[in-house]
């Protein structure tokens, strides 16, 4: 048994295992209970997640909260966007409403949409990596206001920020720790499985963090002079990946949507940093 220690933010958490994966509660363990709720992270806790990924909005207020989907109407019993409300509306709205279906066993349970800060408060001792999910905010104004949050809890050292969307990592202050571009690591994960060749640049300064999903499928385009040919393909990190992604400075990597068992018995033996799941329950019988 060792201790590996992990840095999120500028700080360490460690979790005692074997060399194995830190585990991260997908939207706060969405398998188990309302996605990005309180009670998703009670639970994800409970069944031995050792860090929490969290999914952010901007509300009409510019208040960062915990939501996914473009609109309210997917999850909850409100229509419209995120930004077209208040937190002290989404605080209120049932956000069980529709988990598991039209006779969901979570409405009416009094499970609203949490404000980022209130979750950071609530679990001060929890690492979160916190995800920019916003359709509409700009960029800058998104940046300031989770910079606010993060700073007024003192949640600085045990976050880290990803986003699909490179324009929000880009506008974030320097102070606030975030993943390597998902365009950067796509591309150079599909060099490595399609040509063996491995094109990252040499780290700056510090530790990068890198995310994607463990096997993700893609559509290769190959262009010629009259025309062109499409065919589907798979990512799939590999040891040579895994080799690439190191090669080049200190580096961390996350697999995503590692859900089975087999799947984590094969990023264990990958040396992944961590994985994400989305049953910390299901996986609380699967050894480390």
């Amino acid at each position: 048994m060792k201790t590996l220690l992990v840095l999120v933010g500028a700080a360490c958490f460690s979790a005692a295992v074997s060399a194995a994966p830190l585990r991260i509660a997908h939207r706060g363990g969405t398998g188990d209970a309302p996605e990005n709720t309180v009670v998703a992270i009670e639970q994800s806790l409970h069944n031995g997640a050792d860090a929490v990924w969290v999914t952010v909005q901007l509300t009409k207020d510019g208040v960062p909260v915990l939501y996914r989907p473009a609109s309210l109407d997917a999850l909850t019993n409100l229509q419209g966007p995120v930004s077209g409300r208040t937190a002290a509306e989404l605080v209120r709205a049932d956000a069980g409403w529709k988990t598991g279906g039209a006779d969901s066993p979570w409405r009416g349970k009094g499970i609203g949409i949490p404000t980022l800060q209130a979750v950071l408060t609530q679990f001060p001792d929890v690492p979160f990596f916190i995800d920019i999910k916003s359709p509409d905010a700009d960029p800058a104004v998104m940046a300031r206001a989770l910079a606010d949050v993060l700073q007024r809890t003192g949640s600085l050292a045990r976050s880290r920020v990803y986003s699909t969307d490179a324009r929000y990592l880009d506008a974030l202050p320097h102070e606030v720790a975030r993943f390597e571009s998902r365009d950067l690591t796509r591309t150079v994960l599909a060099r490595v499985a399609m040509a063996h060749q491995c094109e990252l640049l040499p780290a700056q300064e510090g530790e990068r963090w890198f995310g994607l999903e463990m096997k993700r499928d893609v559509e290769v385009v190959e262009k010629y002079t009259l025309g062109e040919a499409r065919s589907a393909a798979q990512l799939v990190w590999d040891q040579e990946a895994m080799d690439c992604f190191r090669s080049k400075g200190a580096a961390r990597i996350v697999l995503f949507d590692v859900n089975s068992e087999a799947d984590y018995r094969a990023a264990k033996t990958l040396g992944a940093d961590a994985v994400m799941i989305n049953s910390p329950a299901q996986f609380r019988s699967i050894a480390r």
